[in-house]
């Protein structure tokens, strides 16, 4: 036996020690997995009526997140889309819910969460008066003897979620640690306020960048009204983040599926994810827009985009002003404007949480991928593309394939 199968072996059985140690009072309750869209159908009435009695920033782990990606797959026709939603259950009362896909690539097969090609922050729901350590190790237990895999990965964790909170032991933390902006809107009285929060030079700059652009045509703030104008909206921001990205000689995890513009088409008219679109327009045309959607009185910004031939003016900043303005007139609590951390986020913000990926070991080819890929040739090929000059950076994605 080799060092590493020696340690692979160690992890292995360190990790469903750590997973079988559960609480007795959680043992008793009940799980269930949930595999099909009828069985999603069945239960969704149940996950509405638990997520509204958990807090927290937990969009991604909502019934209506649920319900667009099993639309959508469906839709698209996606033969290999396998979820293994795990549930836990007391009596006819859903207490807890893990919403996972087993993805599988020519390396490993992986748990991760629903829709984790397009989602922004992992998380588990569990009800009040549970451990979430406990009831974590029972779901990923469940998930994975029902959908066995190599590893679980849990993308983008923010540090006050339940998920950080009750990660199991033997977790590895991959990639580089980041922050997501917020801004707490509960905390203040109103708008006003918190604006006086903002720095009076900041306030000023902005201020003196708004009349420029007034003394060349009038500065408005729209805010979509119908699905039709919101799909606009949704259209013009992804074109034009698609672009910058190209142009940056980057790109990212949703850019790179070409699914992704159809999937954001989709939520313009959804009920059961509402979505806010705005444009920042300067006579009469927009210079910065965004959408994101609402949950449990949070705004998400999802994406955004802006002209950068007007960068002096920082219309960016000016619009994300807007957008919060546009949250407290709406009664919301915050907005939440997610990774990565920005100047022009931070000068909203009042406060950053920390997010990190996490990756549970399954087999030891899981451990033997994580360890390689993961945590150590990943980022160091990310950070040595961060480091190349923009022109040659943009040649190397275009010759691996992973343009735009």
């Amino acid at each position: 036996m080799t060092a590493l199968s020696a340690l692979n072996r160690i992890d292995e059985r360190r990790h469903f020690r750590a997973v079988d140690r559960v609480d007795v009072g959680i043992s008793a309750l009940r799980t269930d997995v949930v595999r099909t869209r009828e069985a999603f159908d069945a239960m969704a009435h149940q996950w509405q009526e638990l997520e509204r009695q958990v807090d927290g920033a937990v969009l991604f782990q909502g019934s209506g997140w649920a319900r667009a990606i099993f639309d959508f797959e469906a839709r698209r026709g996606n033969v290999a889309f396998d979820p293994v939603v795990a549930t836990l259950s007391d009596g006819q009362r859903l207490v807890a819910v893990l919403p996972l896909e087993r993805i599988r690539t020519r390396a490993r097969t992986v748990l991760a969460p629903l829709g984790h090609a397009f989602s922004q922050y992992s998380d588990i729901l569990v009800g009040a008066g549970l451990e979430p350590r406990d009831v974590i190790a029972r779901l990923l237990r469940t998930a994975i003897k029902a959908a066995p895999c190599d590893a679980v990965s849990f993308l983008k964790v923010r540090s006050d979620s339940l998920l950080a909170k009750g990660m199991p032991e033997n977790h590895l933390v991959t990639g580089t640690e980041q922050g997501a902006p917020y801004v707490a809107l509960s905390a203040f009285d109103d708008y006003v306020a918190y604006f006086q929060t903002i720095k009076p030079k900041t306030r000023k700059n902005m201020r003196n960048a708004r009349n420029r652009l007034e003394r060349d045509g009038a500065v408005t703030h729209h805010i979509a009204d119908g699905a039709e104008e919101r799909l606009e909206v949704i259209e013009r921001t992804l074109s034009g983040r698609a672009n910058r990205l190209k142009d940056q000689g980057l790109t990212s995890r949703a850019f790179r599926d070409t699914a992704f513009r159809g999937f954001c088409a989709s939520m313009a008219d959804r009920a059961d994810l509402p979505v806010m679109a705005m444009s920042l327009r300067h006579k009469d045309e927009p210079i910065a827009e965004q959408w994101g959607f609402i949950h449990k009185q949070r705004y998400y910004a999802f994406v955004a985009s802006r002209d950068f031939s007007n960068s002096d003016e920082s219309p960016g900043k000016l619009h994300l002003g807007e957008v919060i303005h546009a949250c407290a007139e709406r009664g919301l609590d915050g907005a939440d404007l997610m990774v990565p951390v920005m100047p022009y986020k931070l000068t909203w913000a009042t406060e950053v949480v920390t997010v990190r990926d996490y990756a549970l070991p399954v087999t030891p080819r899981g451990m033997l991928v994580l360890q390689s890929w993961d945590k150590t040739m990943r980022p160091l090929l990310k950070k040595a593309m961060f480091n190349m000059p923009k022109g040659l950076r943009s040649l190397v994605m275009k010759l691996a394939g992973r343009g735009l």
